[in-house]
Formats: C-alpha cells, sequence, structure tokens
C-alpha cells in the first residue's frame, strides 16, 4: 500500500528551502548587492533578472497550489478507504470535490444504469485531465533555463558594443564600461537563471512524482475495493446466468401448461358444439312432427284442395 502525506512532505521541504535561501540571501546581501544593483549602467540586467524571477515565482504560486491540492486529495482517499472499512457512509468526510469522491460517484451512476464499467478509460481519462493542471509549471520548467541564455546573449551583445567601440578609441573609459558592465549582467542574468531552475526543477518533480501517486492510490483502490461493489465478477456472472436458465425452465413449463389447458378446452368446446349441433338436429326434427301434427289435425291439404 502506498504512504500518504506525500504533498504535504514537499511543501514542508519547500519552505524549509525557502526560508534557507532567505537566510543565504540576507547573509550575503552585500555581495548580491553588488552583483544585480550597483555598478549597472543600464536597466537591461535588472529586466531581465527581473522578468525570471517574476516567472519563477508565477510558477512557484502554481506549484504551492496543486501540493496544497494534493494534500486534499490524499486524506480523502484516506477517508473513503476507511469509512469502507469501517461499513460507513462511503462519503461521509469526504471531499465532494476530490477525485475519489467523483471516481465513486462515477462507478455508482454507471453501476446504477447497467454500463460495462471500463477502468482502464476512466484511469486514462483522469490521467489527462490531471495532465492539463500542470501546464504552467511544465511551460515554467521548460523555458526559465533559456531566460537565463537570453539574458546572456543580449549582455553579451551589448559588451561587443562596447569593445567595438574601444577599438577605435583605446583609452574610452565609457566603452570598457560598457563592456565591463555586459558581462556583469551576462553572469547574473545566467546565475539567476541557474538557481531558479534548481530551485523550481526540483518541485517540480516532486509535485509530478506526486501526482502519479494520488492516481495510482485512485486506481488501486478502484480496482480493489470500488469494482467488486460495482461490477459483478465471474462468479456472479455464473449466478445470474444460472437465475436466468430456471427462470427460462420455470416459464417453459407454465407454457406447456398453458398449451396444455388450451388443449382441453379445445376439446370441451368441440364437444360442447357437437352437442349443440345434436340438439339442434333434434330441435329441428322436433319441429317437422309439429309440422306433420298441424297438417293432420287441421287438415290443411284438404282445405287447399277445396
Amino acid at each position: 500500500m502506498l504512504e500518504s502525506g506525500h504533498a504535504k512532505r514537499a511543501l514542508i521541504q519547500l519552505g524549509i528551502l525557502t526560508i534557507a535561501a532567505l537566510l543565504i540571501a540576507a547573509w550575503q546581501h552585500e555581495v548580491l548587492g553588488a552583483i544585480y544593483w550597483s555598478n549597472q549602467r543600464t536597466h537591461v540586467g535588472l529586466a531581465i533578472n527581473g522578468g525570471i524571477v517574476a516567472l519563477f515565482l508565477a510558477g512557484m504560486a502554481q506549484l504551492v497550489r496543486l501540493f496544497v491540492r494534493y494534500d486534499d486529495e490524499e486524506r480523502a482517499v484516506g477517508a473513503l478507504k476507511a469509512n469502507i472499512h469501517a461499513a460507513r457512509d462511503i462519503e461521509s468526510g469526504v471531499w465532494r470535490g476530490s477525485l475519489m469522491a467523483q471516481r465513486y460517484r462515477v462507478l455508482e451512476e454507471m453501476s446504477r444504469q447497467r454500463a460495462v464499467i471500463n477502468q482502464s478509460a476512466l484511469a486514462a481519462t483522469l490521467v489527462a485531465t490531471e495532465a492539463s493542471c500542470i501546464s504552467l509549471p511544465k511551460f515554467v520548467h521548460n523555458i526559465l533555463i533559456l531566460t537565463g541564455v537570453f539574458g546572456t546573449i543580449v549582455s553579451l551583445s551589448i559588451a561587443l558594443l562596447g569593445a567595438s567601440d574601444m577599438i577605435g578609441a583605446t583609452a574610452n573609459v565609457g566603452s570598457l564600461g560598457a563592456v565591463i558592465h555586459g558581462m556583469s549582467t551576462a553572469l547574473s542574468t545566467t546565475m539567476t537563471a541557474i538557481l531558479a531552475y534548481l530551485f523550481f526543477g526540483y518541485f517540480y518533480l516532486r509535485v509530478i512524482d506526486v501526482q502519479a501517486q494520488i492516481i495510482s492510490r485512485i486506481e488501486e483502490l478502484t480496482t480493489t475495493t470500488l469494482l467488486p461493489r460495482f461490477q459483478p465478477g465471474p462468479e456472479s456472472a455464473g449466478e445470474e446466468f444460472a437465475d436466468i436458465i430456471r427462470a427460462a425452465a420455470a416459464l417453459m413449463k407454465r407454457l406447456e401448461a398453458s398449451q396444455h389447458e388450451y388443449a382441453e378446452v379445445a376439446i370441451d368446446l368441440r364437444a360442447l358444439i357437437g352437442t349443440y349441433q345434436a340438439e339442434l338436429k333434434h330441435s329441428s326434427n322436433r319441429l317437422d312432427d309439429i309440422a306433420r301434427l298441424l297438417r293432420v289435425g287441421f287438415r290443411l291439404n284438404e282445405r287447399n284442395r277445396e
């Protein structure tokens, strides 16, 4: 079983390293001031370094938000699993917006509709959804080191411009200052980008690890606990098939009984029709006898001759 608390540990590491970085910056503030602010002939270095820091902070803010969210996700998985083992209400104490609660409701709805549960499709959808959440950190991770290269190129361009001015006048102090400024800016932007990339890159990999562990725990709980509750296994399917066979056999027996009853009714109906025909023939004969008696009694034939 996977351990929980990965996101919380990553947040603690982030806090410790941030405090350590601030303490080092305060300790070496004079050196940093000389590198970034003193003797700067232009604002190019400040602008590029400011852009690198802004990009770094935007990515770190997204990472912190993801760590906090995944900490809630880990607690939701643990709470739902504890509810199942304790035979409590499944969603009691579980964050309704969590991935685990959403997975449970999807399985419950599919089971209610008697739909086939495809866990592979559910897992692929979850991975794709979560991959979109790290788009900004991924962009920052890919572009951060390139901003340092960009600053180096710009700063070296400034240095080359100063060097070209020195070719015409060997004692041009301003051109020499431009060269030194360009080299200093190139070094400062490169140093800023490398430090930001190392710090950000570590926690970017940590958030990917935490995300993978969360998805793994959700799929593990789905496979081992939730699917047996909502999807019948081979034994259940065999029992259901046996029930269907028994129901079909009972239906066939009822059909045979009904056919037998229909045959008896047909026989009775045939006998009734025969009896009716005999009675009808008997009644017809009696009517003929009555007519003959009437002719004899009233001498209808003699009157007709007169």
